[in-house]
């Protein structure tokens, strides 16, 4: 196995990217964790590139900076913050990833996954890990590349706080980690660090993150050629998960319905751009 040093190279995002993903809960298994995407749910494949991607999420930076990193990508992409006007505001027929916000709440979530799906039942539904527009678009960017799972096997040891990288031929290799620095809402601030970017023969790799990347409220992509896979390192803390909506009609689920919440400003890309 091979032992890769990562440089220290550390800057920061303040209000991040894709969708108000808000603060959503990582799945974390026992001590070792292996690729995730965030809470997947499809019913087939999405179409071919680009990809048609629909954001819906609560903090307005998230989602302007997410959108902005998609459309960069070639990929076809919106983002709303008004709950109730999904359905009327936007064509399921031209959605192939609908990525939700962890400020969502989840009555509202399980009636648009209802109705979206019942009328592409090709969409695929992606729970964001967090409010970090970097993250979630590479937790988009795996969803899309995740046809290539023989070629390559990651998993994260906490204990060793290490990413153990199975090649299956020799690959371009970039971890980026990124991490919360605040959590008030309705804009989150996170930083992130460049851990890797290496070319890496075939075999067992295995890469120590660096002490800068805390334990909470972190996550990881690791990208090997073009196919990427995210990682939760670090949970969001629980005084983050309490502020999550648990319910909200979806008639009256805009998002300053949320008397937890404070007010924001009205996101819809499509009706401003489009």
């Amino acid at each position: 196995m091979t032992t890769v040093s990562p440089p220290l190279a550390l800057r920061s995002w303040q209000g991040q990217r894709i969708l108000a993903l808000l603060c959503a809960v990582a799945f974390r298994s026992g001590r070792t964790r292996t690729d995730q995407q965030g809470d997947l749910t499809m019913n087939a494949s999405p179409a071919n590139d680009p990809a048609r991607i629909l954001v819906i999420g609560r903090s307005p930076s998230v989602l302007v900076d997410t959108v902005e990193i998609l459309r960069s990508k070639g990929h076809s992409a919106d983002a709303t913050n008004q709950f109730d006007r999904v359905l009327a505001d936007y064509d399921a027929q031209d959605i192939d990833i609908v990525v939700f916000g962890g400020m969502v709440p989840a009555d509202t979530k399980q009636h648009l996954r209802q109705e979206i799906g019942e009328r592409n039942a090709h969409v695929m539904f992606v729970q964001g890990l967090a409010g970090i527009a970097g993250l979630i678009a590479a937790q988009v960017e795996g969803v899309i590349t995740a046809g290539e799972p023989d070629e390559i096997h990651v998993v994260y040891d906490e204990n060793q706080r290490s990413v153990h990288l199975t090649l299956h031929k020799a690959a371009h290799v970039t971890v980026q980690a990124w991490w919360g620095t605040s959590f008030t809402p309705p804009e989150p601030k996170s930083t992130s660090m460049q851990v890797l970017d290496a070319e890496l023969q075939k075999g067992s790799h295995s890469i120590a993150l660096p002490a800068a990347v805390p334990s909470v409220a972190s996550f990881l992509a690791v990208t090997v050629g073009s196919a990427v896979r995210t990682l939760t390192i670090g949970a969001m803390p629980q005084s983050v998960m309490s502020m999550v909506p648990t319910s909200g009609s979806s008639a009256a689920g805009s998002p300053s319905a949320s008397s937890q919440l404070p007010p924001v400003s009205e996101v819809n890309t499509r009706s401003h751009d489009r």
